[in-house]
């Protein structure tokens, strides 16, 4: 645990990428096998399950720190972090113990079936004999909510640069839902036989939002174009007759929807499929909150197969008969899609479609054809270079994404509560509302991001001045500030008492311009419900 601890120190004191890679590949060096499994896994959001409440973990800790309960709760409040709020409150440790983080990590999984009693005794036994940054760092691992300055991007890097290989066949080894319960070190990056594993998924490549005018991409005949559909990013194996579906977030979400295993069945075998899951009928694609209904579910009802029925728009291919294509060109990736799909369409109920190509002659056209994207539900447009191979992770160039403009909407802040982490001493999180009909405030969305860090210190400073009343660590204030609201779709909502619920809120600007009264109303979102929701 204090070599772990150590390397916390070093990632924590520098934002520098490089400087966090050399310090992730002295720790693998020095680390026992047990200890790079678990970091590895802790760094790409494989916890373990929370074991102890922090209820719990809040109450012993005020009774060790001789802290009322009140007095705890609102340090917790202005620190923002209930880890380094227990860490930084506690008295200085009776002993010491030199546990590894695999040691560490195992006793606290054993917590699972012990009583209250017992896990007292050993989270109060554990912070005796630890320092402020190991108490932090067991802490986060009680409470499941570990989330320290690494990416999965940086952790491969650093395997790729201690491990002598590509980093894109790190991040492969990384991919799929292994864990240090079930693995090893030696079998998850180093051993040659890797590949048996069927159901590994390889990394998605990810595009940035178009930062440039569309003739600086050069000439048109470079490109290809895709509606870019709002539903879920997936891949789809299908290798030695097994069928496997991955989400974008490593879930395997096969058992979610059953349509695809009808795949099993076609000829075709040991393929890769990239593409976006859907909710598709005769009329087309249907919008996000029909898919999110299919969410989730391990077991599917046949009326939900009936009333919300998906396939996959496919749009690339990154295996074609066992092999590793994604470095040949886009254009040639296509047309082994097309023999693909021409095989699986006649049997597979048709639950695999082709996201088909925009055919455009200009940018000038294709800009007239962007802005017929919201009324096929599509959020807009992918750019594809045709010579372009399939990367992994987030890159800039080979793809851009371009979607429509959001819906923009006026409304008050009716309620505000603080952030967490470095913005804890600010109010960050808003409820905002709309009029109705008797002049009234209706709330109908909250958002929490659009603001700079001066702008949100101002906004504290009227929440401050301006509270109504308190709700905990919420607060209403007095309903005079104005912000442009943006959002992705908007559909009804029963759960709502606006009777509406929006996509991605967020703020776009504050309107010091405009007063209260100014802002929209609930018959001006329910106008672009019945226009663009469902």
């Amino acid at each position: 645990m204090k070599l772990f601890t150590q390397l916390y120190r070093r990632i924590d004191s520098t934002t520098s990428v490089s400087r966090k890679v050399s310090a992730l590949v002295d720790y693998f060096n020095e680390a026992s096998d047990s200890d790079k499994l678990w970091t590895i896994a802790l760094f790409t959001h494989r916890r373990p399950r929370r074991t102890i409440q922090t209820a719990l973990l809040r109450t012993w800790a005020a009774e060790i720190a001789g802290l009322p309960q009140w007095l705890f709760e609102e340090s917790y409040h202005t620190v923002g972090d209930l880890a380094e709020t227990i860490a930084l409150v506690l008295p200085e440790p009776k002993h010491s113990q030199d546990k590894s983080l695999t040691e560490w990590i195992k006793a606290i999984i054993d917590q699972r079936e012990k009583d209250e009693n017992e896990k007292k005794h050993f989270v109060l036994s554990a912070w005796a004999s630890m320092e402020k940054d190991e108490r932090f760092l067991f802490n986060k691992l009680i409470t499941g909510g570990f989330r320290i300055g690494v990416s999965q991007k940086l952790m491969t890097r650093a395997l790729a640069t201690f491990l002598d290989k590509e980093e894109n066949h790190v991040a492969h080894r990384l991919m799929g839902q292994w864990s240090p319960a079930d693995t090893d070190f030696e079998s998850l990056l180093v051993r040659a036989d890797w590949q048996d594993d069927l159901s590994k998924p390889y990394p998605f490549f990810l595009a940035y939002a178009l930062e440039r005018e569309l003739v600086d991409l050069g000439p048109t005949n470079a490109w290809a174009a895709e509606w870019k559909w709002d539903g879920i990013r997936a891949q789809l194996i299908k290798r030695k007759g097994v069928v496997f579906v991955w989400s974008r977030g490593e879930e395997l979400i096969t058992d979610t929807f059953p349509e695809f295993k009808a795949i099993r069945e076609v000829a075709a075998d040991n393929f890769v499929l990239d593409g976006e899951i859907v909710v598709h009928d005769e009329s087309g694609v249907r919008p996000f909150n029909h898919l999110q209904k299919r969410l989730g579910r391990k077991k599917v009802s046949r009326k939900m197969l009936q009333d919300y029925p998906v396939k996959l728009l496919a749009y690339d291919l990154l295996e074609y008969e066992g092999q590793d294509i994604r470095i040949r060109p886009y254009a040639k990736r296509r047309e082994y899609l097309n023999e693909i799909l021409f095989g699986l369409q006649e049997k597979a109920e048709k639950s695999i479609l082709l996201s088909e190509e925009v055919t455009f002659d200009s940018w000038i056209e294709l800009k007239d054809v962007h802005e017929k994207a919201r009324s096929l539900k599509a959020e807009g447009l992918m750019l594809k270079e045709k010579n372009s191979g399939y990367l992994d992770g987030r890159r800039r160039g080979g793809w851009w994404k371009w979607k429509v403009d959001p819906f923009t909407i006026d409304a008050v802040m009716l309620y505000a509560q603080r952030g967490h982490g470095r913005r804890s001493n600010l109010f960050t999180d808003f409820t905002f509302a709309v009029w109705d009909d008797s002049g009234s405030l209706v709330p109908f969305a909250k958002a929490y991001s659009g603001l700079t860090d001066s702008e949100f210190a101002e906004v504290t400073n009227f929440v401050n001045r301006n509270t109504i009343e308190r709700f905990g660590p919420v607060r209403s204030v007095v309903p005079e500030l104005v912000f442009e609201l943006a959002f992705e779709g908007i559909n009804t909502s029963k759960r709502h008492k606006s009777g509406v619920a929006l996509r991605f809120p967020r703020i776009r600007r504050w309107r010091k311009d405009k007063l209260p009264s100014e802002a929209n109303n609930l018959a001006d979102l329910k106008a672009l419900l019945e226009v663009y929701g469902e």
